[in-house]
């Protein structure tokens, strides 16, 4: 703990302090991508989606679903268990992980953030979602898939910003005067009405959140509504089965966990914060993150077993198209690799790098992503009857879905970038704690 002792606010408060060279060039990176991906957008408005890959499904052997819904599944995943882990570090006393809570806060904003961008560029045109939802809304929402995506994203981005906002208030209110006056009217629109004295009650507040979103992820998020979307429909044997809700629900976690120690990984080399996120942190997220991938290969053992022993026939043959593409398997090889890490880092400590871990968390967030994309194609190219005449057809993403997945990455680094400007995505509890144990 000798490293503890020299943890203080000026630590938490480097990132507002500090503007290298390399902030700006990433910051350019990401504008380009983002600018690439509007100008992919724009295209898109103007000639409909027909630029895409996507296809009218049916004789024509297309799917109307690829890419922008696989990686809207992916980027609420991420967003899912990154809430949970900081919801669970308040429940269940993980206080190891508090130095990493509010950037899996963060993350979960910024995730659900593209999530329901990717609804709208989905869609064809933003309008629709005036015309068809909005107005829709209280004959459609028990029957819509949309509509399930679009209330479930807004309740859990409303729940994770209140989340974030009541323990932001703490920090601000002791650090106001060390925090860049240009932001002094945001800072005194957070703290309108505080006092300390409801430093007990917000806690009380934010643990009755925790608890809510503890159990509302799994019944209403990445382990329910969207799973739905899939497993409650018996056309489409690649998809149809209970098993939908925890395989979802293990992914979810997996790439959660993988997003948050890239995200830790990033700031510590940064701004120099080994004492503040330090390698026990990074060990413990590393194996949680080989627990979940484990339940995730686990569970989609259990659907190719089922696939092809003595499967019904329309499930035997969507089985083994699965088994027999390659983008499944460059999927699961990824996520393998990172899995053996994982063990080999259990059985010798001593191969624990941040580096290795670094690269076990991208192997693990493209092979989901991969995992995901593939999963929604192949369910559509499969169904229980038959549309087709011959091959049941064939999809490709188009540089135009491309775009979106790299200019979303890129959102959600700028979005990083400008919050780490504006408050500390370092608890102040987290320092004083650390503080109190160098004691």
């Amino acid at each position: 703990m000798a490293m503890s002792t020299r943890v203080s606010k000026d630590d938490i408060l480097r990132p507002m302090r500090r503007t290298s060279t390399e902030y700006y060039y990433v910051l350019a990176a990401a504008s380009v991508a983002i600018a690439i991906f509007a100008v992919a957008y724009i295209i898109q408005l103007q000639h409909g989606l027909i630029v895409t890959g996507l296809a009218d499904w049916g004789s024509g052997g297309g799917v109307t679903w690829g890419l922008y819904i696989g990686a809207f599944i992916w980027w609420v995943g991420i967003a899912h268990g990154g809430i949970i882990l900081s919801a669970a570090v308040r429940l269940i006393g993980l206080d190891r992980y508090k130095p990493v809570a509010r950037l899996a806060e963060l993350l979960t904003i910024g995730a659900l953030t593209v999530a329901g961008l990717y609804i709208i560029v989905h869609m064809g045109r933003p309008d629709r979602v005036v015309t068809s939802i909005i107005p829709a809304f209280p004959w459609t929402v028990h029957t819509s898939p949309l509509v399930w995506d679009v209330t479930v994203i807004t309740l859990y981005f409303v729940m994770t910003a209140t989340y974030l906002a009541l323990t932001i208030r703490y920090d601000v209110s002791r650090m106001r005067e060390d925090l860049p006056d240009r932001f002094d009217p945001l800072y005194g629109l957070l703290l309108i009405g505080y006092s300390e004295r409801e430093d007990e009650v917000i806690e009380r507040m934010v643990w009755w959140l925790a608890l809510a979103i503890i159990i509302l992820a799994p019944l209403l998020l990445h382990g329910g509504v969207i799973p739905w979307l899939f497993a409650l429909l018996p056309s489409m044997p690649g998809w149809f089965g209970a098993i939908q809700g925890p395989q979802f629900l293990t992914i979810a976690l997996t790439s959660a966990i993988g997003g948050v120690i890239i995200t830790a990984a990033i700031f510590r080399r940064v701004y120099g914060w080994e004492h503040i996120i330090t390698d026990d942190v990074f060990k413990g997220l590393t194996m949680w993150l080989g627990l979940f991938v484990l339940l995730f290969v686990w569970l989609q053992l259990q659907q190719i077993i089922g696939g092809v022993y003595a499967a019904p026939v329309d499930q035997a043959a969507a089985t083994e198209a699965k088994l027999s593409h390659p983008v499944y398997w460059t999927a699961i090889g990824l996520v393998l690799l990172a899995l053996g890490y994982v063990f080999a880092q259990g059985v010798r400590p001593s191969i624990f790098s941040i580096e290795r871990s670094l690269a076990a968390s991208v192997a693990v967030l493209v092979g989901t992503l991969l995992e995901k994309i593939f999963f929604v194609v192949e369910g559509l190219l499969y169904p229980s009857f038959s549309l087709y005449d011959a091959a049941p057809g064939d999809y490709f993403p188009t540089w135009i879905e491309m775009a979106s997945v790299t200019g979303t990455i890129a959102i959600v680094v700028v979005f990083f970038a400008l919050v780490a400007k504006v408050i500390p995505v370092v608890e102040l509890h987290a320092i004083e704690e650390l503080q109190e144990g160098g004691k």
